[in-house]
C-alpha cells in the first residue's frame, strides 16, 4: 500500500510538474499587445508593483503570471526604472526581457551653435518630456545647481545635440552641456598658439563667441579670428555689431542704428576697447578653435559680400572701397569712415 502511495506521488508530482511547465510556457509566449505602446517603471517600483501596473494599463487580465515568470527567471530584482517601448505583438518574455535590461527610450534636444543663453532656455522649457525644474529660477540659480555658482551663464554650454530619458531633468542636460564645454574649452587652451593678446581661457571663450556670431563660414573663421587678434594687438577696438547687438537686449528689433552704435553698454565694441566682458553666444568647436589658432593675415577690416561671406582688407582705403562695392552697391555716399570727394 505504502508503495503505491509513493509511486502515486511521484506521478502526480511529475503531472504538476508538466502541467506548470506547460503553463509558464504559455504564459511567457502570450501576448500582451497588438500596437506599439510606452509604459514607464517609476523609480522604487517592486516587480510585484509592476505586475499590478500591468494590469492596470490593459496589458495583463492578472498579476500572478508575470510575477511568477520573473520568479522563474530570476528577475524578481532586475526591474530597471525608465520609460520602455513595448513593440506589437510583444510576449511577456520580451516584456520581461526589455523592463530589466535598462534599454529605456531616450529623446534629442540640441542646441545650436550662435545661441544665447535665453535661446537654450527656450528650448529646454519645450521639451515635452523632460522633467522641468529651472522654468523659475535665475540664471544665477541655475549655474548654482549645475555646481558653476559665480559664473557667468552666456556661452558656457557646447551646442550639440544631447540625448535624455524620462527619469532625466533639464539640470542633468545642462550639467552635460556645461561639463563638455569646458573640457573642450581646457584641450583647445592648452594647444593654443604661442603670443596670443589673450589673458585666459574665458577672454578665448568671448573671442570664439563674437567668431560664431561673425560668420557662419567655417573657412572663414580663422581669418574673422586673425582680425580681430590682430585688432587687440594693436589696441583697436573691435567695433563688432554682435556685441552691440547683445548689449542692446530686447530693444533689438533686427536693425542697428547709428545711435544703437554711439549707445554706451559693457558689450558695445564701438565705444569701448578690448574684449566684451562676457560671451555673448555659444560657440562652437571651429569657431574655440580659431581663436586660439587664428590664421596669419595682416587684415584689419572685412565687410560681409551677400553671399554669406566676407572681403577682407589690410587698410581702411581697401575697406571703405569693398563697403562701397559689396554695401553700397557702387554708390560713393558718406558713412563712418568714408567722406566723398566733392567736385568743384
Amino acid at each position: 500500500m505504502l508503495g503505491r502511495l509513493i509511486v502515486f506521488l511521484i506521478i502526480a508530482t511529475a503531472l504538476c510538474g508538466l502541467l506548470a511547465s506547460n503553463w509558464l510556457q504559455n504564459a511567457e509566449n502570450r501576448v500582451l499587445t497588438d500596437e506599439t505602446r510606452n509604459i514607464t517603471v517609476a523609480k522604487g517600483t517592486s516587480m510585484r508593483g509592476f505586475a499590478d501596473q500591468l494590469v492596470a494599463e490593459g496589458l495583463l487580465d492578472e498579476p500572478w503570471s508575470f510575477r511568477i515568470w520573473a520568479r522563474y527567471r530570476g528577475l524578481s530584482s532586475s526591474l530597471k526604472t525608465g520609460e520602455y517601448q513595448i513593440p506589437a505583438d510583444a510576449t511577456m518574455r520580451e516584456l520581461l526581457k526589455l523592463v530589466t535590461s535598462g534599454k529605456v527610450i531616450d529623446y534629442p534636444v540640441t542646441f545650436i551653435e550662435g545661441w544665447n543663453f535665453k535661446q537654450l532656455r527656450e528650448s529646454l522649457s519645450k521639451q515635452e518630456n523632460l522633467r522641468h525644474t529651472i522654468d523659475k529660477l535665475s540664471d544665477q540659480d541655475i549655474m548654482k545647481a549645475i555646481d558653476a555658482e559665480g559664473v557667468h551663464p552666456e556661452g558656457r554650454f557646447y551646442p550639440d545635440t544631447y540625448r535624455y530619458t524620462a527619469s532625466m531633468n533639464d539640470v542633468d542636460i545642462l550639467r552635460l552641456a556645461y561639463t563638455k564645454m569646458t573640457s573642450l574649452l581646457d584641450d583647445e587652451w592648452s594647444k593654443r598658439e604661442n603670443n596670443l593678446p589673450l589673458k585666459n581661457k574665458d577672454q578665448a571663450l568671448v573671442l570664439a563667441s563674437i567668431i560664431e556670431k561673425e560668420t557662419g563660414a567655417a573657412e572663414e573663421r580663422p581669418e574673422i579670428s586673425g582680425v580681430f587678434i590682430n585688432r587687440l594687438r594693436k589696441g583697436m577696438r573691435l567695433q563688432t555689431d554682435p556685441t552691440v547687438i547683445y548689449g542692446m537686449g530686447d530693444s533689438y528689433k533686427g536693425n542697428i542704428r547709428k545711435k544703437d552704435l554711439l549707445k554706451d553698454t559693457p558689450y558695445n565694441t564701438y565705444t569701448r576697447s578690448g574684449l566684451p566682458p562676457t560671451p555673448i553666444a555659444m560657440p562652437g568647436g571651429d569657431a574655440i578653435h580659431a581663436a586660439l589658432h587664428p590664421a596669419s593675415t595682416k587684415a584689419l577690416y572685412f565687410v560681409a559680400k551677400g553671399n554669406g561671406k566676407h572681403k577682407f582688407s589690410a587698410t581702411l582705403t581697401e575697406h571703405n572701397e569693398a563697403v562701397i562695392k559689396y554695401q553700397l552697391k557702387g554708390r560713393r555716399k558718406k558713412f563712418s569712415s568714408y567722406k566723398p570727394k566733392t567736385e568743384d
